[in-house]
């Protein structure tokens, strides 16, 4: 057995060890239990794609189901069934996904799927889980692509490109920012938000001054960031993945880059960002909706999640809020309409979702209940600066010197 198949058998026995566990605190035989909610989904466990999936993603889906079981299992119309996650890594292989989900959904015909991470993953399996009618609730896919394919049975719980854009164009324009300099990786991700960038840059006075794409896996970006520098922009914008983030932020220290404002997203809302960055994160924006300030229940949820993975494994204050919001509507749709999939999708769709980000409610698939915002890293948080209404700091309109 491979190590990646032995991960894979290992994740599904533990869910069914709290299945068992759930079963015997009722005092019941185990034999006298409801069947399992048999739940399947892919998630990167290896691979570059893993940083961000076992940040935002598969943590979330242990502790849910963990909760859920220690509860006496999901709510199913008014019946308690343990879950059983059925899981294996992706390897961060598109193809090792696109088979992985076809399987569950087409002959292991598994009561329920979890999206996989990320927005390409997400792109290639939407149109299986429209062709099998599973409802998704993708809480890792930006991309206008996806809502413009009109696929009933797919929801995205991200903020998309243009709300984000537009919120991080706006604060710029509201604070004095006149020159704007950007690099964007070259996939869906990077494509999609450098375009809506641009439309939103339009008419706003902002000069951009230099735009540069980069591909995945690169290992060097100083020469275009040493470019920018010499044209001294206001702000830097980087769209980027977490090891790319890193990258940026590193090697602009290291050459003395630092324009008033410094965007590099995704990835810096991970508490690896601030442990890899330390002080020289203080000042930094990009993409973050929420911290524990958000809500009660965000607190609730940052303090189990902690409770439960270490303090050395944070939720992200982004995507893993999010994910967590889509397994709350996910919850209440099981507990309303059980597990009929057209029923689970007509309440999602039609339902506007207290959840600990917020209200999101879905026009089609995008989630336009929930603000494009920015959030900065200020004294070890990540806090959410713009826009004001659903801020938990003001903005520093100044970022510090790298320290």
């Amino acid at each position: 057995m491979t190590d990646s198949a032995a991960r894979g058998l290992k994740r599904r026995t533990v869910v069914q060890a709290l299945a068992a566990g759930a079963a015997a605190s009722t005092g019941a035989p185990l034999l006298a239990q409801p069947a399992p909610v048999r739940i399947g989904y892919a998630m990167a466990r290896t691979g570059p794609w893993s940083v961000g999936a076992q940040t935002s993603q598969e943590p979330n889906y242990l502790l849910w189901a963990e909760q859920q079981n220690a509860a006496g299992g999901l709510n199913v119309k008014g019946t308690r069934r343990p879950i059983e996650l059925i899981s294996s890594d992706d390897r961060s292989e598109m193809e090792t996904c696109v088979r992985t989900y076809e399987k569950l959904m087409g002959s292991d015909k598994v009561d329920l799927i979890l999206p996989p991470w990320g927005s390409n993953a997400n792109f290639a399996v939407a149109p299986l889980a429209n062709r099998f009618q599973y409802p998704f609730l993708a809480p890792t896919a930006l991309s206008r692509r996806l809502v413009e394919m009109k696929l009933p049975y797919f929801f995205l719980l991200l903020q998309q490109p243009k709300p984000m854009m537009d919120a991080l164009v706006d604060m710029l324009k509201a604070n004095g920012a006149r020159s704007v300099a950007v690099i964007y990786v070259d996939d869906l991700f990077g494509l999609e938000n450098y375009a809506a960038l641009k439309v939103a840059l339009q008419g706003s006075g902002m000069n951009l001054v230099e735009d540069k794409s980069y591909p995945l896996g690169v290992k060097d970006l100083s020469p275009v960031l040493r470019s920018m520098k010499d044209k001294n922009p206001d702000a830097f914008i980087g769209l980027t993945y977490p090891p790319d983030t890193i990258l940026a932020s590193r090697q602009s220290k290291e050459i003395g880059f630092n324009p008033k404002f410094f965007y590099a997203s995704v990835g810096t809302a991970f508490q690896l960002y601030r442990n890899v960055m330390q002080a020289g994160a203080e000042g930094v924006l990009g993409m973050g909706s929420w911290n524990q300030k958000t809500s009660p229940g965000a607190k609730a949820y940052f303090d189990a999640h902690v409770k439960r993975f270490g303090a050395a494994k944070e939720p992200d204050r982004w995507a893993s809020g999010h994910c967590w919001a889509g397994l709350e509507i996910l919850t209440a749709a099981v507990a309303r309409v059980g597990l009929d999939r057209k029923a689970i999708r007509d309440y999602v769709a039609g339902t506007t979702h207290d959840t600990i980000v917020g209200k999101i409610r879905f026009a089609g698939s995008e989630n336009v209940g929930t603000p494009g915002t920015v959030s900065q890293w200020q004294r070890g948080e990540f806090e959410v600066v713009w826009p004001k209404a659903s801020a938990t700091a003001p903005l520093n309109p100044a970022k510090p010197a790298w320290v």
